[in-house]
């Protein structure tokens, strides 16, 4: 994969196809998400925080049960109010120019690239609003890599973490078993003392806790969109 940065010049007539599918790599069962936009996540998915290899926590909303399962595709679309930033850029990444600037890069090679697709230029220069809206989902991609070690570290040092035991029980017996996740204990949070309270607030770091602890009630929607589809076939 190699990406290359935008312009209006070189790229006047790109064209990107919209929608959802296996085809444009949406056939997973999780993504990454950042902490920018756990807001609108929480409504419709799981935020589950995870460590990678060198321990670092980063957070993912689940959105399958089996291996390359999104149970948020329907047919062409994505079924959610919100579809998350990774999933939602398309063929675009931020990277940094010579001066070390933000900027918009594009992969040549992504299959939604199509001459039938949505301009991303406009006739006479301009973003189109596709690609507006793309910068948008960058944007909140770019500030998240940026804040989440912050966010995350101040969860863990107000000893909010905890092991998230997910056992997802469906019907006849099926049991889905999701380990190395952790989620805010909401038992702590409710006990939190005056002083690391007030931080956490100042900090802004208290409305992500919650958003993360309550979207696991959307394990349940999540459990019945499987129960559905395993019935359709």
């Amino acid at each position: 994969m190699t990406f290359v940065l935008l312009n209006n010049v070189d790229h006047r007539d790109l064209r990107v196809a919209v929608g959802h599918h296996a085809r444009y790599g949406d056939a997973i069962n999780q993504t990454r998400v950042f902490p920018p936009e756990f807001e609108e996540l929480q409504r419709d998915y799981a935020i589950l925080l995870r460590r990678d290899e060198s321990d670092r926590l980063y957070a993912t909303v689940l959105l399958g049960l089996d291996p390359d399962e999104n149970l948020f595709l329907d047919e062409e679309r994505w079924d959610a109010r919100y579809i998350p930033a990774t999933r939602a850029r398309g063929p675009f990444s931020i990277g940094h120019d010579a001066d070390g600037a933000p900027m918009v890069f594009v992969d040549p090679d992504h299959p939604r690239l199509t001459p039938d697709g949505m301009a991303v230029f406009r006739d006479h220069g301009g973003n189109a609003p596709l690609l507006d809206h793309v910068s948008a989902m960058l944007q909140r991609i770019y500030v998240g890599v940026q804040t989440e070690a912050e966010l995350f570290d101040a969860l863990e040092g107000a000893g909010l973490l905890t092991p998230a035991l997910l056992q997802l029980d469906l019907d006849e017996g099926r049991r889905y078993n999701i380990p190395d996740c952790l989620t805010v204990d909401t038992d702590r949070l409710a006990a939190l003392d005056p002083e690391t309270l007030a931080m956490l607030h100042a900090q802004d770091h208290l409305r992500p806790a919650i958003w993360i602890a309550s979207s696991l009630g959307n394990l349940r929607h999540l459990i019945d969109r499987k129960i559905r589809k395993d019935a359709h076939g």
